[in-house]
C-alpha cells in the first residue's frame, strides 16, 4: 500500500518438487547387502555369539542379557528391512537443460542441485558390490566447497549415458567466469 510504511509480504518460494528419475531398482538388493557386511550383519553376528556363550557358559546371565541382545537385533532388523526402502523412495535424479538436480539419503535426507556452468568432472564409478548387482555411482564434481553430487544405484548403462548427458550439456553452458 502506498504511503502506508509496510511492504507487501513476500512472494512464497515456488515448491521444489522432486526428481523425476528413480534409481535402479536392484539398489534395494545392494544396500541390504551393504547394510548386512557392514552394519546389520556384524550386530547380528555379535548377538549370536553373545547368546551361545551365556546359554553355554553362563546361563544365570540370560535375565540381564536377553534384553540386551532384543535392544541389538531389533535397531539391525528395522536397519536391514526399512533403510533400503526409504532410501529406494529417496533416491532420485534429474538433468535440466542448466543443472544437475540429486535428492539421497535415507536417515539424514537431502536434495543438491549443481549448476552445469559449475560442473568441472563427471565420473563414473564401480564398486565390487555394485558391479556384482550391475550398478554404478555417477559423481558430478563442481566448483563448489559443498562437495560433490552422488548419483548411486544406477543400472551401468544408465550410469554411463547419463555420464555422457552431463558432460555434453555442461560443455553448452557457459562458464561462471565466461
Amino acid at each position: 500500500m502506498p504511503g502506508s510504511g509496510t511492504a507487501p509480504p513476500p512472494a512464497a518460494a515456488p515448491a521444489l518438487r522432486p526428481p523425476r528419475h528413480r534409481v535402479d531398482p536392484r539398489a534395494r538388493r545392494w544396500w541390504t547387502v551393504r547394510a548386512l557386511l557392514t552394519v546389520g550383519g556384524p550386530v547380528l553376528l555379535t548377538a549370536v555369539a553373545l547368546a551361545l556363550c551365556a546359554l553355554l557358559f553362563f546361563p544365570g546371565a540370560l535375565p540381564w542379557l536377553g534384553p540386551l541382545l532384543v535392544a541389538l537385533v531389533v535397531p539391525a532388523l528395522l536397519h536391514l528391512v526399512l533403510m533400503p526402502r526409504v532410501r529406494y523412495a529417496v533416491h532420485a535424479w534429474e538433468l535440466g537443460g542448466r543443472a544437475v538436480y540429486a535428492s539421497d539419503g535415507w536417515y539424514r535426507q537431502r536434495r543438491r542441485i549443481a549448476p552445469l556452468s559449475r560442473v568441472q568432472t563427471v565420473d563414473t564409478v564401480r564398486g565390487p558390490l555394485e558391479r556384482r548387482f550391475g550398478l554404478a555411482t555417477v559423481t558430478v564434481t563442481t566448483a563448489s566447497t559443498a562437495g560433490d553430487i552422488r548419483i548411486r544405484g544406477l543400472s551401468e548403462a544408465g550410469a554411463e549415458e547419463l555420464s555422457r548427458r552431463i558432460g555434453a550439456a555442461a560443455q553448452l553452458i557457459l562458464g561462471d567466469t565466461a
